[in-house]
């Protein structure tokens, strides 16, 4: 009888591999374990290992700020219309560039990976000396408007994969069948994107949320959590508390990041399994 095929991902990778996989796990997450491990500690200003003692009451420090919160809310606002931006302007695009052929398309893809290709600090500078020159004063909509031109890149990746994936046959079929513009995007084309969509969504509003750079030449008086988090390095009683919030920020962002991981994952197992 013909012996079984193995699967090479259930082979058990060399020591060395596997070694070097730990050593990279932990080289990028030890910081992110210092700042779980002191958001519990009973100094207020010094980071000293062991720790003088455990306590769970920068928790409740941190629940009674009414600054924590009005920052909070701000990059929740920020971040879901940013990402409904980022889910029109990027699938409009995409399915300029992937179905149809004209004059710079070349140029017109590249022009819209280039914001996050750029470094955080030259797209502020760049917006900022745009709103100064239109006169646009700084408020809740040019933070919107920054972090929208880097969020339509992450949609834009993800629909565009997703539509040279696809067969424009089923399109020709179904205009072939009657079905107007509306019904054949409602009926075929949006169940075959709504998973690139979904995680192309996800990701965009994570890096919104967390976006510092962009936000410091767009924001003005604004204070979204991220600026928040970074004023209260300046004042060293306040770090535990700073540290429980960037735990709270690291484990709800961890939630999409992986939500959108795992849906990219399952649709590309679905797409080989066809």
């Amino acid at each position: 009888m013909p012996s079984k095929p193995r699967d090479p991902q259930a082979e058990r990778a060399p020591w060395p591999i596997s070694l070097g996989a730990l050593l990279a796990v932990l080289f990028i997450n030890f910081p992110i374990f210092i700042i779980f491990l002191y958001a519990f500690t009973t100094d207020e200003q010094t980071f000293t290992f062991p720790l003088p003692g455990m306590t769970l009451k920068w928790f409740g420090v941190a629940w009674g700020r009414e600054d924590l919160w009005a920052a909070l809310g701000l990059s929740v606002r920020v971040a879901g219309i940013a990402t409904l931006v980022a889910l029109l302007l990027g699938t409009l695009a995409a399915a300029a560039v992937s179905r149809t052929k004209f004059f710079g398309r070349e140029a017109i893809s590249f022009m819209l990976l280039l914001p996050i290709a750029l470094p955080g600090i030259v797209t502020g500078i760049a917006l900022r000396s745009a709103f100064g020159l239109f006169d646009i004063p700084f408020s809740f909509w040019t933070i919107v408007i920054g972090h929208a031109t880097f969020c339509v890149v992450i949609v834009y990746n993800n629909v565009v994969a997703r539509f040279r994936r696809t067969s424009w046959s089923i399109v020709e079929a179904s205009m072939d069948l009657g079905a107007n513009g509306w019904e054949t995007f409602k009926r075929i084309i949006l169940p075959h994107i709504a998973t690139a969509l979904l995680a192309g969504g996800m990701l965009a509003f994570a890096l919104s949320f967390d976006e510092v750079i962009v936000t410091t030449f767009t924001a003005g008086q604004e204070s979204t959590l991220p600026i928040w988090i970074f004023s209260q390095l300046t004042r060293p009683r306040d770090r535990p508390v700073t540290n429980v919030v960037a735990l709270f920020v690291v484990l709800i962002m961890a939630i999409p990041i992986l939500l959108a991981y795992r849906i990219s994952q399952r649709d590309g197992e679905t797409q080989l399994s066809r």
